[in-house]
């Protein structure tokens, strides 16, 4: 019999993206104190890697949280971390209130910046898998402030690493991306999916 599959995370988008591929995953709330894994981690890290260490780390850290309350399962951790290449240093996430949603995207109109979503597979027992991938968006350069604070009374985006959902209304922001869809809505779906098939799994199976 094949495990269960448990995502560690309520994003609605990712539990989604499961199912829309046949997964009936069980969702579960990991509760990390992401700020003080952060801080543990890019002690040392070059500024160029810390997006990708924080977000690796992150969840990694979910996935072994809700393994440990389940298993028997195959645990899902993810997590996504924005990064400025003027400023690789600084990794971003979610906007702290709406006056820093603005100041966020207003500085990126017209210059692009870098997803970095991570994923690992967690359980049964010791095993573990993990992966890393990138994407990059421009922000459109004729984006006016207006729009930017009408975007934020949405409150669209105020949950979402970055500060916007652009497979909403966040649409409006930009004029193109580069990289795999999936890892900008946070899930790299095909890398999670081939890790998946190396474990066993196969379509039709208990989906």
């Amino acid at each position: 019999m094949r495990e269960s599959l448990v995502l560690a995370s309520t994003s609605r988008w990712r539990r989604e993206m499961l199912e829309s591929v046949g997964l009936k995953p069980w969702v579960e709330a990991a509760n990390v104190d992401e700020r003080a894994v952060e801080d543990l981690v890019m002690v040392g890290v070059e500024p160029n890697d810390r997006a990708e260490v924080v977000a690796r780390a992150l969840a990694l850290e979910k996935a072994r949280v809700v393994a440990a309350r389940f298993p028997d399962a195959v645990v899902l951790g993810a997590d996504q971390v924005g990064m400025d290449p003027e400023a690789p240093e600084r990794p971003f996430g979610k906007p702290a209130d709406r006056a820093a949603h603005e100041e966020q995207l207003r500085g990126w109109v017209g210059r692009p910046h870098t997803l970095v979503s991570a994923w690992a597979l967690v359980g049964p027992g010791p095993r573990v898998d993990s992966g890393v991938s990138r994407a990059t968006l421009w922000v459109r350069p004729d984006l006016t402030n207006e729009e930017i604070a009408a975007y934020v009374r949405t409150g669209e985006g105020s949950g979402c690493a970055g500060g916007y959902a652009v497979e909403g209304r966040g649409a409006f922001l930009f004029d193109r991306i580069e990289g795999d869809w999936n890892t900008v809505i946070g899930l790299p779906l095909f890398d999670v999916l081939t890790a998946l098939r190396k474990r066993g799994w196969r379509y039709g199976e208990g989906a």
